[in-house]
């Protein structure tokens, strides 16, 4: 029997009544899928109804393997160590008691003997030299994924569902995943917006309001397909425009033959010579053909509105989102940035830089990359001023820092307020169209802040700092597409590319940092940093 994941008829709505999946069929076979959508559309909800933490409102799921589940973030206790999340801590503590000669014959003829090298290995393949009795709360989240992906291809399951497991990873750990899903030969549905990892996978699955769309090959050949798509919804919406015009004038034609009709016989009834029987029935007609051709009209102007409607949003679900941003300023000659000879860390023992020089001048592009634990959050505290260097100064020009959680906007407002708080010089008009180019039309834009999502909480703050009239020169961002989805990213680099400041990025996604031409890299080593280079 072949691997299958199916789902028939499947519908789900939000707590308040949002219908979010709707008579969805989809079926996964034994390939890698990358599942995809803008944020919101469900890909992660369609993940918990799989994995049975939901029950679904209609339809069904069937699958008739074994399923191996990684949600985003992996949860843990004080007390759980690497040995709990492998389900091996009962394995190993047998293991224990057979080398010290406590094991019962039961145990003994139980156990696994190869367990720990089996482990040992699996932790190496992701580049982890951690003990089973590790805890998990001393780990990084980066750490603790690799971890729970390890330990889930380890109890060998037929059917991988991950979701986004390339989130919060340095660069080498994301490699390692990739390497590890490269070599996975059964099943698996990845959600990721790492276009990386998406460029691995044998089909796409697009996920949409109006349902699911499956494309054979991986990420670059989806995004192919999607632009004929595009360039074929583009000529249907023109032929669609020409029909209106021609119904339209089609219609004006018939009102002004009729207009000519009723002057003609309003002449020959001023003659006279025409009995006025005749008379009333040649009105009658007039009137009767008259109010025909009316709704003959706009029945055919209802249906091409109708279809020129159904072509427009096939056109705004296709059509990559663009930004366009008001220019900063900055003269090329200027410099943004500049620390001197600057330790600093938290504990005077062991700082984390001693002697930092860096230089940032007019519009350029840095890039800060390194491994988990490298400094590059430090880093960003020193320039932002949230940290104070023991020697040496800081000097930055007027910045705008996006942390992870965009604390500079308020939660309490909604989007629009934050906005015209933060520009109070922009009229309503001003606010609501820079709203627009970032996806926060109309209602959109009147939502509260901490009831975003993650990636909307990520538009919404570049919105408020790209969107004023006048851009600030340094714009910092911190792990930028983190929460994103592939659509926002789009419209997050289209931004970044218009923006003519200095920017200044912390991140491990390498397409990213390519498409918003990065210019030059700051390397942090994963260990005390004692010099860096100047520009």
């Amino acid at each position: 029997m072949s691997i299958s994941i199916v789902l028939s008829n499947l519908s789900w709505s939000t707590p308040d009544g949002r219908p979010l999946l709707s008579n969805l069929d989809l079926s996964f076979g034994a390939e890698r899928t990358g599942l995809v959508g803008r944020n919101g559309v469900g890909k992660t909800t369609l993940i918990r109804l799989v994995a049975g933490d939901l029950q679904p409102q209609s339809g069904t799921i069937s699958f008739n393997r074994k399923l191996g589940i990684l949600r985003q973030s992996v949860q843990v206790q004080a007390d759980e160590t690497v040995a709990d999340l492998f389900g091996a801590r009962e394995a190993l503590a047998v293991l224990q008691r057979a080398e010290l000669g406590e094991a019962t014959n039961e145990e003994l003829a139980s156990a696994d003997w190869t367990l720990e090298q089996r482990m040992a290995s699996a932790l190496d393949r992701v580049g982890l030299e951690v003990l089973p009795e590790t805890r998990l709360v001393t780990l990084s989240g980066g750490q603790r994924t690799r971890c729970a992906l390890v330990a889930l291809i380890l109890d060998d399951p037929d059917f991988l569902v991950l979701d986004e497991p390339t989130n919060n990873l340095d660069r080498d750990g994301r490699a390692a995943v990739i390497d590890l899903l490269v070599g996975w030969r059964a099943g698996a549905v990845v959600i990721s917006h790492d276009r990386e990892l998406l460029d691995t996978m044998d089909a796409i699955v697009e996920l949409t309001s109006l349902g699911a769309s499956r494309y054979g090959g991986n990420w670059t050949q989806y995004r192919e397909r999607k632009a004929l798509e595009l360039s074929a919804a583009e000529h249907d919406f023109a032929e669609a425009e020409k029909r209106v015009a021609e119904v339209e004038r089609s219609a004006q034609a018939a009102v002004e033959r009729q207009a000519r009709r009723d002057k003609a016989g309003r002449k020959m009834a001023a003659k006279g010579g025409i009995p006025r029987i005749l008379l009333g029935g040649m009105k009658e007609r007039a009137e009767m053909t008259g109010g025909e051709n009316t709704r003959l009209a706009e029945r055919r102007r209802g249906q091409a509105l109708q279809d020129a409607a159904a072509a427009r949003e096939k056109i705004e679900i296709l059509q990559p989102l663009t930004v366009k941003v008001p220019t900063s300023g900055l003269p090329a000659n200027r410099v943004v940035l500049r620390l001197e000879g600057v330790t600093a860390g938290y504990d005077p023992e062991r700082p984390i830089f001693r002697n930092l020089d860096i230089v940032m001048t007019g519009p350029e592009r840095v890039a800060i990359t390194g491994p988990n634990g490298s400094g590059k959050t430090t880093l960003l505290a020193l320039i932002s001023g949230a940290l104070e260097p023991w020697k040496g100064t800081v000097r930055v020009l007027p910045f705008a820092l996006l942390d992870q959680r965009v604390s500079f906007l308020d939660p309490s407002l909604s989007i629009r307020d934050n906005f015209r708080r933060i520009n109070p010089d922009a009229d309503e008009n001003a606010c609501r169209a820079a709203l627009a180019r970032f996806m926060f039309r109309a209602d959109a834009a009147l939502q509260i802040v901490s009831s975003l999502s993650g990636g909307q909480l990520l538009r919404a703050g570049l919105a408020c700092v790209l969107g004023g009239s006048v851009p600030p020169s340094l714009l910092i961002l911190d792990e930028p597409t983190n929460h994103l989805d592939i659509d926002s990213i789009t419209a997050v680099e289209a931004g970044l590319r218009a923006y003519d400041g200095a920017l200044l990025v912390v991140s491990h996604d390498e397409v990213f940092l390519d498409n918003i031409g990065i210019e030059r890299r700051l390397e942090l080593p994963a260990r005390t940093v004692s010099a860096l280079p100047n520009a």
